[in-house]
Formats: C-alpha cells, sequence, structure tokens
C-alpha cells in the first residue's frame, strides 16, 4: 500500500513540474574547488523557486579528504519574474565529512540552515549564470582527535566510538558561481 501511495505522488508530482520552468545548474566555483555539484531548480510561483543541490568530493588535491552533501533552497525574485535578477533564498545544508587536516582528523556530520542572496545574468534564453553568497547557522557532530591517536581505543564508550566534539557556528552556507541551463 505504502508502494502505491509513493507512486501515485511521484505520478502527481512529475505531471505538475512538467508545466513549470525546470533548470539543471552546477556550481562552477566549487567544481574549480574539485568537489563536484550538481542541481535542479523548479519554478513554483510568479516570484519563486525551489531548488536542491548535490555535492561531494573524495581526496581532492592528493588531500584526505571526502565529503558529500546536498543543500535544499527556496528563493525570492524581486523581478517578478522566476531564474532572472536580484533574489533571496533561505536554504538548508546538510553534510557527512572525513576530513584529515594538519594531522588533525574530523570525522562528522553538520546540518545548518541560512539566508542566500544573489543575482542572476541570463545570457540567453536558456543559459543563466547565478552569483550567490549565503551565511548561516551550522551545527556539528564529529570525531575529533589526532592522526596518530587510536580513536576506536582512546574514545571507546561502552563498545562504540562516540562523537567527542559537538557545537555550533556562524559560516558560509553557499558561496559561488553557477551556470544553469533551463530545460523547460
Amino acid at each position: 500500500m505504502r508502494k502505491l501511495l509513493f507512486a501515485a505522488l511521484l505520478g502527481a508530482a512529475c505531471a505538475t513540474a512538467r508545466a513549470q520552468m525546470v533548470a539543471v545548474s552546477t556550481d562552477v566555483l566549487m567544481d574549480a574547488l574539485q568537489t563536484p555539484s550538481v542541481g535542479a531548480e523548479l519554478v513554483v510561483g510568479e516570484r519563486s523557486s525551489i531548488g536542491l543541490s548535490l555535492f561531494g568530493n573524495h581526496n581532492p588535491w592528493g588531500k584526505t579528504m571526502k565529503i558529500m552533501g546536498l543543500q535544499p533552497e527556496w528563493r525570492y525574485y524581486f523581478s517578478g519574474r522566476p531564474m532572472h535578477s536580484w533574489f533571496a533564498g533561505i536554504g538548508a545544508v546538510g553534510a557527512q565529512y572525513d576530513i584529515t587536516w594538519k594531522g588533525k582528523v574530523y570525522d562528522g556530520s553538520a546540518v545548518g540552515a541560512g539566508l542566500t542572496f544573489g543575482y542572476v545574468i541570463a545570457l540567453s534564453k536558456r543559459l543563466n549564470i547565478d552569483l550567490h553568497a549565503g551565511l548561516g547557522l551550522i551545527f556539528y557532530r564529529q570525531k575529533e582527535y589526532f592522526e596518530a591517536d587510536s580513536y576506536e581505543s582512546d574514545y571507546d564508550y561502552g563498545a562504540t566510538a562516540q562523537s567527542n566534539a559537538k557545537g555550533y557556528a556562524i559560516l558560509p552556507t553557499r558561496i559561488g558561481v553557477s551556470v544553469s541551463y533551463i530545460l523547460k
């Protein structure tokens, strides 16, 4: 029964999406930093859109690092035309990471939310450049230890390795230059 309900909802969403403007994008700034990204944006109103971006990397520049994340976002366009001119957005971010930096290992996850501001430049009928920057509150929970330590034996609490660092910080949630192609 659940599968049938899920299929019906998915079919309804696809039927609705056919009548809307849809764009796919990649953030060239993240791509240049060897963190490939792909995103999609769907117009949901006269002045608004929703989007989802996925990003990740594995050992860029030979550094020991792995990041996987996603960023949903709702945008309001001030020009009255979605995917054009100035916008403000509310977004979230979720990521899993395992980074070794200057002899220290950071292995954990982070979630957060924030505001994004930007400008979309139309290069042609279907091609846009999206300049954006955002700031938000990020909560993290991670295992943090020195590379030479044995995390399993040093931080073992009842046969399970627990996170030993958690907190929050105000950080950039999005900074980039995206190239978008409008499919419909």
